[in-house]
Order: C-alpha cells, then structure tokens, then sequence
C-alpha cells in the first residue's frame, strides 16, 4: 500500500492495473484504493501548497518527539 502511494505520488502516469491487481490481492477493495488514491494526492497537494509558501509549523508541533517531527517534516525542515 505504501509503494503504491508513493507511486502516486511520484509518478502517478505511470500507475497501470497490475498495480491495481496487487492490491486487489492483498484484499484490498476498489473503494478502498480509491481512498489510498485521493488520501495519498491531497497529502500531496497541501504539502505542496504549504512548502511553497514556506507556512511555518504550529508551535505545538515542536513539542513533538524528535523522531515523529521528522518523519512529518516532508519538504522544508521544522527549524
């Protein structure tokens, strides 16, 4: 699922029904790749959107452990 997102995110022409198929494999539904799909995408897009911009972290976030800020840090770092 996480390969799958990732090609959606990164090269989202490329993404062909044997990606589908495995999925379908693993059990998962139309519906439910479906939602892989737009989660994976508007993840994407504010991201985006939030880096572009340069929009800084709510002060809260930087209370986040160390390890967990990171892994959200996507784009530009937490400073």
């Amino acid at each position: 699922m996480m390969s799958f997102a990732q090609k959606v995110i990164t090269q989202a022409h490329q993404v062909c029904e044997q990606d589908i198929d495995e999925l379908h494999e693993y059990g998962l539904s139309d519906e439910e790749i479906l939602d892989i799909v737009l989660t994976s995408a508007a993840r994407s897009f504010i991201g985006i959107i939030l880096d572009t911009l340069g929009a800084k972290p709510d002060i809260g976030d930087l209370e986040l452990e160390p390890e967990l800020l990171q892994l959200l840090a996507v784009g530009r770092p937490y400073s």
